[in-house]
């Protein structure tokens, strides 16, 4: 039976929803403000609510948008992220819910407006008070992404109706030209590479591999011999080895389902991979029981998955060493689809190939080698046909 008790100009409706694991009363509220103006009306329109809110309780869809944020936002986390999340990206909204709760995880679910989320974000750009410094405009975004999923999973819930996430306005993102290997530079990287370490082919096949490729990091470092058929020199991703603290070194499984692909190897790159094989195989023999019998291309000296910020240590050193500007291993990626594009692989053969959900991400990543291409294809053109001249005589 709800209970109904006169406020000012409102009513606040109780009901009681039984007992909880601790023995303690459960009780719903709703503070309701009718809009009838007589005192008979009113009482109907009260007592109206007051049914349809006990039932929503009696059948479970009711929980009260009281409840404090960062209460709800924990649930979500441990009930709905971790069935449906991959494990970085559950790791990584375990991080920001430490900043947003710090916000507002004290507010209460149904008092958070779209303004407070819009100061949230304009504190994050500027780096006041949550942050030292500001955030890029896509990590604000990932940051109200996982808001935004609290939301959503309130309004399905039916605690609220509406997600003052869906209108608030986010900082403009801004593509950067990727800074990417010229092919003198990475010929002479490769050479240096081959030459240097001739007897650690780890490293040599690692980049080569990632230039020739475009593979991301944790696909690289996933791959096992299993995954190469090396009579139809092919190569298949699928997999990934990832890092985070909680788990340590993971395999999960590729960044989407069209990352799950598979690439014809020239037979140059397949030579090296038949090399590492034989080459492994023999260091795995002289160290008998010490190795771990991992399938992995990419190991430790123990036989052990790689860690995922070694290659990126060997670079960077390497670099150093020889004198060579650095930049990180996603520009191998971003080289392989340069690469690709100046040839002129069509944009769809390049999105499959880098394991892309869709063509617009490829065109958006890549806008300014596809401009290039075209004004070189436009040239091939007009060299080809030629255009008419018409002499103009005064």
């Amino acid at each position: 039976m709800a209970y109904i008790q006169k406020r000012k100009d409102s009513y606040l409706i109780t009901v009681s929803c039984g007992l909880n694991a601790d023995g303690k009363q459960v009780k719903q509220h709703l503070t309701y403000k009718p809009t009838a103006t007589t005192a008979k009306a009113i009482e109907k329109e009260v007592q109206k609510q007051a049914s349809l809110f006990e039932e929503k309780c009696k059948q479970g869809q009711q929980v009260t948008a009281a409840v404090k944020f960062e209460s709800f936002a924990n649930d979500w986390l441990e009930n709905v992220a971790t069935l449906n999340l991959k494990a970085m990206t559950l790791n990584n909204y375990k991080i920001y819910a430490k900043v947003v709760f710090k916000a507002f995880g004290h507010m209460k679910l149904g008092s958070i407006k779209h303004g407070h989320i819009q100061q949230f974000i304009s504190d994050l750009t500027a780096g006041r008070k949550y942050r030292p410094k500001g955030l890029s405009a896509k990590s604000v975004k990932n940051y109200v992404c996982f808001i935004s999923g609290i939301f959503e999973y309130a309004k399905k819930k039916q605690v609220i109706t509406f997600n003052p996430c869906s209108t608030v306005t986010l900082p403009r993102v801004d593509v950067k030209e990727k800074e990417i290997y010229t092919v003198e530079e990475m010929q002479h990287i490769l050479g240096l590479l081959h030459e240097e370490y001739k007897n650690d082919f780890r490293f040599v096949l690692y980049f080569t591999l990632a230039v020739y490729t475009g593979f991301r990091r944790a696909e690289m470092l996933g791959l096992e011999f299993s995954d190469i058929d090396f009579d139809r020199q092919i190569i298949s991703v699928k997999r990934t080895s990832n890092y985070i603290s909680e788990k340590g070194i993971y395999e999960d499984t590729p960044k989407t389902k069209t990352s799950q692909r598979t690439l014809k190897l020239p037979v140059e790159l397949m030579d090296l991979l038949r090399q590492h094989k034989e080459r492994q195989a023999e260091y795995a023999d002289s160290l008998g029981d010490f190795w771990n019998n991992s399938d992995r291309l990419f190991t430790t000296a123990e036989g052990n998955p790689m860690f995922i910020t070694t290659p990126r240590h060997f670079f960077k050193q390497f670099c150093l060493r020889h004198g060579i500007r650095y930049l990180n291993l996603h520009s191998m990626r971003h080289f392989n689809a340069s690469a690709m594009i100046s040839a002129g692989v069509d944009v769809k053969a390049v999105q499959i190939s880098l394991g892309h959900s869709q063509a617009s991400t490829t065109m958006n990543t890549y806008c300014h080698a596809f401009q290039q291409a075209q004004a070189a294809a436009m040239d091939g053109i007009v060299s080809v046909i030629g255009l008419p001249t018409k002499q103009v005589t005064e």
